[in-house]
């Protein structure tokens, strides 16, 4: 995983360092990088060392020295001479070689690369040359799910979901907060949408949350290259807050239905007040009685239908038509106006995104 170029450059700093000459050699018997000029080693003696079990030995000359990672052999160390100082110096240099095997085992992990991909943190050249190493299909439609829990995640959570895609193993779960746990998903050709939705509901019933335990899943579009992943996770992102404020019934959000919420959301608030300001002047939209805010969610469910909006409310059409007066005396808009009733439904929608954002200034 360590090119040779990174071998030869460390093991050259070393030797500026100690006076020392040192070769590196893999499992097979091939040198990998050295700063002694026509060093020689028969593989089979190294394959004999390194099936042995000692960790270093001396040997005419040189001392030998076992690189392991994860209780396994990667590579030989060999140190020039055989006093206790070339044991030290060679020791030493085995352990540097032993820490960038991590430190690039490390970079290279395929949960660091989603990681970075999902935050955007990776240069395009560099998603493409980590994925191929990593043997992550590059032009593969994928969708990146969030679930979000009321509390710290633990580790049975991840293990949980986990389980549950134990049978696709081009899947990707991960985390970058203490909150959420990251799915993504690569989709077959004829997934789509309403699969993704059913896979949402599929892992919220694997938990067993109850509907008040501030549970939320949200997922963004489905895309088709690895670039694009990042995308896709920060559109799951917005339809987990857009959810929380204009869908907060909803246990699954998908960004594709956030609607105006969408755009209501990523307003300034400032803004947001001047528009309350210029419509209602010192009253707020939320600010009506129970029964008024009742008739108005109502008549917007019901597209703005009288004679149905008075049959649900069991009141007679004359009351919701008084009702709907009163409203327009106070505010000066009319709802059975097409233009008037968008303005007003705008203006709740705005309203409770500010109180949402007031929220989370504390």
């Amino acid at each position: 995983m360590i090119s040779n170029q990174v071998l030869q450059g460390t093991l050259e700093g070393l030797k500026d360092i100690s006076r020392t000459d040192f070769c590196v050699i893999d499992t097979d018997g091939k040198i990998l990088a050295s700063t002694m000029d026509g060093f020689s080693v028969q593989p089979s003696d190294i394959r004999i060392f390194v099936e042995s079990q000692a960790d270093s030995q001396s040997v005419k000359g040189f001392q030998y020295f076992k690189v392991v990672d994860d209780y396994q052999t990667e590579y030989v160390m060999v140190a020039k001479g055989e006093d206790e100082n070339s044991y030290m110096v060679g020791k030493l240099a085995a352990f540097q070689i032993q820490n960038l095997i991590i430190a690039y085992k490390e970079r290279f992990d395929k949960d660091s690369f989603i990681k970075n991909l999902l935050l955007d943190n990776l240069l395009l050249v560099d998603i493409y040359n980590r994925a191929k190493k990593l043997h992550i299909e590059a032009d593969v439609r994928r969708v990146v799910m969030i679930l979000e829990l009321p509390q710290e995640k633990d580790h049975n959570a991840i293990e949980s979901i986990k389980n549950l895609f134990s049978n696709r193993s081009h899947c990707f779960i991960t985390a970058v907060d203490e909150k959420s746990i990251i799915v993504v998903k690569e989709l077959e050709e004829e997934e789509g949408y309403e699969q993704v939705d059913q896979l949402a509901h599929q892992i919220l019933a694997e938990f067993q949350f109850a509907p008040d335990e501030g549970v939320h899943m949200a997922y963004g579009t489905i895309v088709g290259e690895l670039k694009e992943v990042s995308r896709s996770y920060k559109e799951a992102r917005m339809a987990l807050n857009v959810g929380k404020i204009f869908f907060s019934e909803k246990d699954v959000i998908a960004y594709s239905s956030l609607g105006i919420g969408r755009l209501i959301y990523q307003l300034p608030v400032p803004l947001c007040k001047m528009f309350i300001k210029e419509i209602f002047d010192a009253k707020s939209p939320d600010d009506f009685d129970e029964e008024t805010l009742i008739t108005i969610d109502k008549f917007f469910e019901n597209s703005l239908n009288v004679s149905e909006t008075s049959r649900q409310l069991y009141i007679h059409r004359n009351t919701l038509v008084y009702r709907l007066d009163k409203l327009q005396k106070s505010t000066g808009l009319d709802l059975r106006v097409f233009e008037d009733a968008i303005t007003f439904k705008i203006a709740l929608m705005v309203v409770r995104y500010m109180k949402y954002m007031e929220t989370q200034e504390y």
